[in-house]
């Protein structure tokens, strides 16, 4: 568990670590990278360095805290990568199940492996397991189907990084919208026509949008944009405004 500047969640927790590239937005992984350098510091945990590594111990982290949390399940990990046993799975999710008062958030590109789990009722949903697919171009809108036929009570997408116009949506039980562009080195490049056209969507279905970022400033439409500027409560790289608005809905859903 660390504190994390993920702007949609609180706290990270990885119970596995590791994964292999399987999509155009895994190009530049910032976790492959982090892992490389948490290996040469030393971590323990990334002693695999990007291998699929479960970890036991951290299974009874989450028992420890006591305040009402939204938690990123495996951001240096894909918790549905085919090589993490769904026995291991069933025990995150037993952990999750047993602490209502933190609400989970995971994140996938193995949308295929999800549908499959929770078809043969190897998944138990409860409200405070938000689940979400990874949807940066048009080639993985498929994700939002699967996604959209498992029995997670909250569902979202991560549009992060985009990296094409997603065209016509179907948003329906489609609780949030997480957008961003890509940082980092050799960032690929988002537009504003994409981010707008998510927004729109959202709107007609009455789904909750967050624009986490542009990624970089050449990115940004918006060249006084405060939010790019060292300090601003809510500061990134490449800023985060969209026609001189800040956008960070959540859900419209009572969860624990």
């Amino acid at each position: 568990m660390s504190k994390t500047k993920i702007e949609w969640s609180d706290l990270t927790w990885n119970p596995t670590t590791g994964c292999t590239i399987c999509s155009k937005g895994c190009l530049n992984c910032y976790a492959l990278i982090l892992s490389k350098r948490l290996k040469a510091m030393g971590q323990y945990k990334y002693r695999n360095e990007f291998e699929i590594t479960v970890h036991e111990s951290e299974l009874d982290r989450p028992y420890k805290w006591k305040k009402p949390l939204r938690v990123f399940v495996n951001s240096m990990s894909d918790l549905f990568h085919k090589d993490v046993p769904v026995e291991f799975i069933q025990k995150v999710f037993k952990v999750m199940n047993d602490t209502p008062h933190i609400t989970y958030q995971i994140l996938t590109k193995r949308a295929h492996l999800l549908y499959e789990y929770d078809q043969k009722g190897y998944l138990n949903w409860t409200e405070n397991i938000w689940m979400g697919v990874s949807v940066e171009n048009k080639e993985v809108l498929k994700r939002i189907d699967y996604l959209r036929k498992t029995g997670a009570k909250v569902k979202f997408l991560s549009c992060e990084p985009l990296l094409d116009d997603l065209g016509e949506l179907n948003l329906t039980g489609i609780h949030q919208c997480l957008v961003g562009g890509e940082s980092g080195h050799d960032a690929r490049p988002v537009e504003k026509g994409w981010v707008d056209n998510i927004l729109r969507q959202c709107r007609k279905y009455d789904t909750a949008f967050f624009f986490k970022q542009w990624g970089m400033k050449k990115f940004n439409p918006e060249p006084t944009d405060p939010t790019m500027i060292k300090g601003h409560i809510e500061y990134s790289k490449g800023g985060c405004q969209l026609d001189g608005r800040i956008y960070r809905e959540f859900p419209k859903i009572k969860v624990a």
